[in-house]
């Protein structure tokens, strides 16, 4: 397994911006798709996107698509999720999520296909 920190959470604005970043350990983060997924309170983990292995393929869910954006680093084991025009629907705890896979295979948008996940982050958006 791998192990994952979130980090780059916090309070803004509507309208406002924020990095997330998902440092890797343990193992290189080049065997895995990385997806993230938030979640609030009462609900189920509802998925944000994912990036493929070598970031060749990037699903996005549809309430984040054209706000959000989803890269990584190989050889610095991180990914990252960009956050940009936040409304307070966005608001929520923040995993990111890792996925053993072959190198051609396309990332997952269900929870139950990431063996890995990280502790969180909140991310609250209100004025």
């Amino acid at each position: 397994q791998v192990q994952l920190v979130e980090s780059g959470g916090g309070l803004v604005q509507p309208g406002g911006s924020l990095r997330l970043s998902c440092k890797a350990s343990g193992r290189t983060m080049r065997e895995f798709t990385m997806g993230w997924f938030r979640q609030t309170p009462g609900k189920e983990r509802e998925f944000v996107g994912a990036i493929s292995r070598n970031a060749r393929t990037i699903e996005y869910a549809d309430s984040v698509k054209g706000r959000f954006t989803i890269s990584r680093d190989n050889a610095e084991n991180t990914a990252y999720l960009q956050l940009n025009r936040l409304q307070p629907e966005d608001t929520a705890v923040y995993y990111c999520a890792a996925d053993r896979q072959i190198l051609t295979a396309a990332p997952s948008s269900s929870a139950r296909a990431y063996e890995s996940w990280g502790q969180g982050t909140q991310v609250t958006v209100s004025s």
